[in-house]
């Protein structure tokens, strides 16, 4: 079946799903009611599925309905973002830019760099969001995206960039090794009061020990505190109540002006990898190819 014969009707079904009557559809698109329900009959009978379930009193999505309105929304979705692209002026971008960024890194790091970036074309339309689950760009809509890990479960269809590796170190308030004394190896730990991480499902993060040349998760140490976001945790320990193991970029300014001091220096230890992506398929859509070089050559670290 050619392409011309596939879009027939799409945009008529839509029309219809979102306005959820064929008489309303029909006045939005200034057709008559005959000539949509029509269109909806020819769409069903080339598609060989129903699409909506019609009553006297309501008019509602199949489930096969309701899955083909999901495909025919980024189809559509992606088209405008073509036909914006073309109708951009000069080097001024412009449209609608989803991007999804790790909670903490993202605000504290990345979002500086994007409101630079949405300052310079105000034309591009952000939706953002902040979420450390896995993400699926292309089920979720996502044009960019910036991730904490290991890439190696990611889909072909995706494009990705190294920005740089995590640095985790062991670090206290002076007030609490004042009161409480450093540790002198790893192992001393279990004498002290540990903040560690909590994750969504309950589960502590162990920590990570170098043991010669290997990293070990070590998950024997009893935490006085578990706090699920890395920032209440870095807070937590400037306030002197334990010794947590916090990555380098969300605890820079403390160890700068000194609330934070770096113990155990013999274990700081390199952490998760770093990588902005995007979908293969969007790569050549100007605003998000802008943005991918942005975040590059912003975030990346220098080579050593």
């Amino acid at each position: 079946m050619q392409t011309s014969e596939r879009l027939k009707g799409v945009d008529v079904f839509v029309a219809v799903a979102q306005a959820g009557s064929f008489v309303r559809a029909a006045q939005r698109l200034h057709l008559t009611g005959s000539a949509v329900g029509k269109a909806i009959a020819r769409l069903e009978a080339r598609l060989n599925a129903r699409l909506f379930e019609r009553s006297t009193r309501r008019l509602a999505l199949t489930d096969a309905g309701a899955r083909f309105l999901a495909a025919c929304t980024r189809v559509l979705g992606e088209l405008e973002e073509a036909e914006h692209a073309l109708h951009a002026e000069g080097d001024l971008l412009a449209g609608r830019l989803r991007v999804d960024l790790p909670a903490t890194y993202g605000r504290l790091i990345v979002l500086p760099v994007l409101t630079a970036f949405l300052q310079r074309y105000p034309r591009i339309k952000p939706v953002l969001s902040f979420t450390d689950r896995y993400v699926d760009l292309e089920d979720e809509g996502i044009d960019v995206t910036v991730r904490i890990g290991s890439p190696e479960a990611w889909s072909p269809a995706l494009g990705h960039c190294l920005l740089g590796q995590d640095r985790k170190v062991f670090c206290a308030a002076p007030s609490y090794l004042a009161a409480h004394g450093a540790p002198a190896s790893v192992e001393d730990l279990v004498e002290h009061a540990v903040i560690m991480y909590g994750k969504a499902d309950s589960r502590v993060s162990p920590l990570l020990i170098r043991r010669g040349n290997a990293l070990v998760e070590q998950r024997a140490f009893d935490a006085r505190i578990v706090a699920g976001d890395a920032e209440a945790q870095a807070e937590l320990t400037v306030a002197g109540l334990g010794i947590a193991q916090l990555s380098t970029w969300l605890i820079e300014r403390h160890l700068a002006d000194g609330s934070l001091v770096e113990v155990l220096p013999d274990y700081a230890t390199p952490g998760l990898t770093m990588h902005v992506v995007w979908p293969k398929a969007k790569q050549d859509v100007p605003r998000v190819r802008e943005l991918v070089d942005v975040l590059r050559a912003a975030l990346s670290e220098p080579a050593a």
